[in-house]
């Protein structure tokens, strides 16, 4: 059985969405990062880095459980585990990696400051808006050319796509319109037509929040964000 310890965020739910492809039984630990959750002890032994998701396998490699931070890191191992969604042949196995690898290192660090600049500072900072934005847009040109010429990133649906669908799909906070990127759109409404991906966008859908208060803002961009632990 896995543990998954998650929120609804795009990370989060990569690995929602893994699971549900995999059809792999999992046990739900929501990790309230407004409240604070992510900086327990508890949470902490599994995930020092702080950050959801993290997984508890009590299956794990030769019968052994394992605990895994870092949704990538995740994906890669929940392949391995189902024997799916990371491609056989290896030309489309590193085609595969190399995608997600740019959506981690960064897809979602880049269109996660411009959500930040764009919708949670408490001030309007035109050059980190402009730099972000732009970012954002030079990083949808990226995926639009590999696009043209293949109907997933790696040929096959993979983790990659995976690890890229559910930070675009809040494209328009990123002020990126789809309509300038038409494979991006088109690859997009596909992936999000699977019955798998959309069950994973419905795990703890009902517990994210509409708006943001300071204490939340404090936990998620203040002095408890950044403290040493």
């Amino acid at each position: 059985m896995i543990d998954l310890y998650s929120w609804p965020t795009p990370n989060g739910h990569k690995v929602h969405i893994m699971l549900e492809e995999c059809s792999i039984p999992y046990r739900l630990h929501p990790i309230d990062i407004a409240a604070g959750d992510q900086f327990t002890p508890e949470f902490l032994a599994i995930s020092p880095n702080n950050k959801i998701p993290a997984i508890v396998d009590s299956d794990g490699p030769d019968g052994r459980p394992i605990s895994l931070f870092e949704s990538g890191a995740i994906l890669i191992y929940l392949a391995a585990k189902a024997g799916r969604l990371l491609p056989n042949r290896m030309h489309d196995r590193y085609a595969a990696l190399q995608w997600l690898m740019l959506q981690v290192g960064h897809v979602g660090p880049m269109l996660g400051q411009a959500h930040h600049f764009r919708q949670y500072a408490r001030e309007r900072i035109e050059y980190a808006v402009d730099r972000y934005t732009r970012e954002a847009a030079r990083l949808y040109a990226v995926m639009d050319r590999r696009l043209a010429s293949v109907d997933y990133f790696a040929g096959e649906y993979s983790i990659a796509d995976i690890a890229i669908y559910p930070w675009t799909r809040s494209h328009e906070n990123q002020g990126v319109d789809l309509a300038d990127f038409p494979n991006v759109d088109r690859w997009q409404q596909a992936v999000g037509e699977r019955p798998a991906v959309r069950r994973g966008l419905e795990v703890l859908r009902d517990r994210r929040r509409v708006s943001m208060d300071e204490r939340a803002r404090e936990v998620l961009f203040g002095a408890t964000q950044t403290a040493r632990r």
